[in-house]
């Protein structure tokens, strides 16, 4: 707010201000508005709470300035839940959503809303729903780390795709609460990355993703109730699961709908569908055989070379 004297004659208007009339010699306020503020109501300036000081012209240019900038106030919840902020409902609701790779930005994200949720109510289920491809072993980990600081049980469902990091998070849920979708696709592999540089920076980068492959077959062998060798083996290439096949691995506990909701594929899971040893004489411009066995789960020889 600024102050001046104004002498006793008619009000005038300008482009710039506003001054009502004022006892001669006297100081009086000038209608303006603090720059950058806006009102409760949405207006970006701020209509005078005590209007005795301000003539009818003053009043209309203010009532004008906010009437050309058509301010809308943001979006709000209704009481009734409909409309407004799907992830806000969501997280009134202590649902959780991670719907994008995994990387620093969407992880940071998912940490606070967990650890909000927790100190909010540390007795309340958290329900974490998983559609990612992956990404980040480093982000990833961040959110594992913030589920398991967590007082409140975390559940975790996976509906469309939980990949790489996301069928780690996945299987990180709290025991008996780690549901799929019945037409969800699991898959685990090994980390992936690349390296360049010299030669000692790339031996640096190499050992810090052999610390990475072999800290996650940790984890993922407790979760699952696995050995850490048949982790090893079965993330040495994609392994793609079913949600059955994959309450059957160890990942999760529960198929949405029962086991017979989603499709089933003939042969036994326990049959090794590919490992190194499959793929031993895959690439072979002749056809020896080797190409079929992922499909029929039989591990073939790879033929002798004369």
């Amino acid at each position: 707010m600024l102050a001046a004297t104004v002498p006793r004659t008619r009000a005038r208007t300008n482009a710039t201000r506003c001054v009502s009339e004022g006892t001669q010699g006297k100081t009086m306020r000038l209608g303006l508005p603090r720059r950058g503020v806006r009102a409760r109501s949405g207006a970006f300036y701020d209509a005078p709470g005590d209007s005795r000081g301000f003539t009818r012209e003053a009043m209309e240019v203010v009532n004008a300035v906010n009437a050309s900038m058509d301010v809308r106030s943001g979006p709000v919840m209704p009481r009734d839940g409909a409309g407004g902020d799907p992830f806000g409902a969501l997280l009134k609701n202590r649902i959780v959503f991670l719907g994008h790779q995994v990387d620093d930005f969407n992880a940071d994200a998912v940490i606070s809303q967990l650890l909000l949720l927790d100190q909010q109510d540390p007795t309340k289920e958290i329900k974490l729903f998983i559609n990612s491809p992956g990404g980040s072993v480093t982000a990833g980990m961040g959110i594992y780390d913030a589920m398991q600081f967590c007082r409140a049980p975390v559940s975790t469902v996976c509906l469309g795709l939980a990949a790489s990091m996301g069928a780690f998070l996945l299987a990180s849920g709290e025991k008996g609460r780690r549901m799929s979708m019945p037409n969800a696709r699991i898959m685990i592999h090994q980390p992936l990355g690349g390296a360049q540089g010299s030669a000692v920076d790339i031996e640096i980068q190499a050992k810090e993703i052999m610390y990475h492959k072999a800290n996650l077959n940790r984890l993922m062998a407790f979760h699952t109730g696995q050995k850490v060798e048949t982790i090893d083996e079965d993330t040495d290439r994609d392994r793609y699961m079913s949600p059955l096949e994959a309450k059957q691995y160890g990942v999760i506990d529960i198929v949405i709908g029962g086991d017979d909701a989603g499709l089933k594929i003939e042969g036994s899971f326990t049959e090794k569908l590919k490992t190194k040893k499959d793929y031993v004489a895959w690439g072979n411009e002749s056809d020896d055989g080797s190409s079929s066995s992922r499909f029929t789960g039989k591990t073939q020889d790879a033929p002798l070379q004369k």
